[in-house]
């Protein structure tokens, strides 16, 4: 699975994890973590700072003007404590997650949609790939502005929407991180009909279609 976990307690401690493992597993430059939770580099460089400021990482200059960054006892304390807590909620995420995705599917089935895309990359996004293959719908391209253009879990994923390769029938919010301006640029390209998104991202999809026709 992607190494940015979904975490109980929201965004910021599902990528403070996902750092303090990256960092734990020796990534050792700021753009390497980067690429490893799939995440800005601008984004990295705040959070790291903050984990440096409390305490949770140590930074040390390394040769050719680099640094290296290592895990705090305190910061091994933290990453144990974040993750029973993720343990603790994966189980019942992955459930919920994978009875809403399929629930999405099966509505883009009856609806006719064949090839779908996914916008934002995400664990949420690899269960809806699973889920796909059960329901007999096809994931031609996750659009994530943030990835560029790279493969995730097979599939292609690319910076926006004008560069999916292979014409689609709707969308399909997978964005955890920001999903209500997910779904609104969505829908302003391709309306609200072809917009689909799991009820566990708490979108309140019929308001928001209405409003949108």
């Amino acid at each position: 699975m992607d190494r940015a976990l979904p975490g109980p307690s929201g965004e910021d401690e599902r990528i403070v994890l996902s750092l303090l493992n990256s960092v734990d597993d020796g990534a050792q430059s700021q753009r390497r973590i980067a690429e490893e939770l799939g995440i800005a580099l601008g984004l990295v460089n705040a959070y790291l700072k903050r984990c440096i400021k409390k305490g949770l990482v140590k930074v040390s200059q390394a040769p050719a003007r680099r640094y290296a960054y290592y895990l705090t006892p305190k910061g091994f304390a933290e990453k144990s404590r974040l993750t029973v807590e993720y343990l603790s909620s994966s189980f019942s995420f992955f459930r919920q997650a994978k009875a809403d995705c399929a629930q999405v599917l099966q509505l883009a089935k009856a609806q006719h949609f064949q090839n779908m895309v996914l916008c934002g990359r995400s664990d949420l996004a690899e269960i809806a790939m699973l889920s796909a293959v059960d329901c007999g719908v096809s994931i031609v391209a996750i659009v994530d502005e943030h990835a560029g253009d790279t493969r995730f879990v097979g599939v292609q994923v690319v910076s926006s929407y004008d560069r999916v390769a292979i014409p689609f029938d709707a969308v399909m919010i997978t964005d955890v991180a920001n999903p209500s301006r997910a779904f609104d640029e969505a829908v302003r390209l391709y309306g609200p009909c072809r917009v689909l998104a799991p009820s566990l991202l708490g979108l309140n999809l019929p308001e928001r279609q209405d409003a949108a026709q």
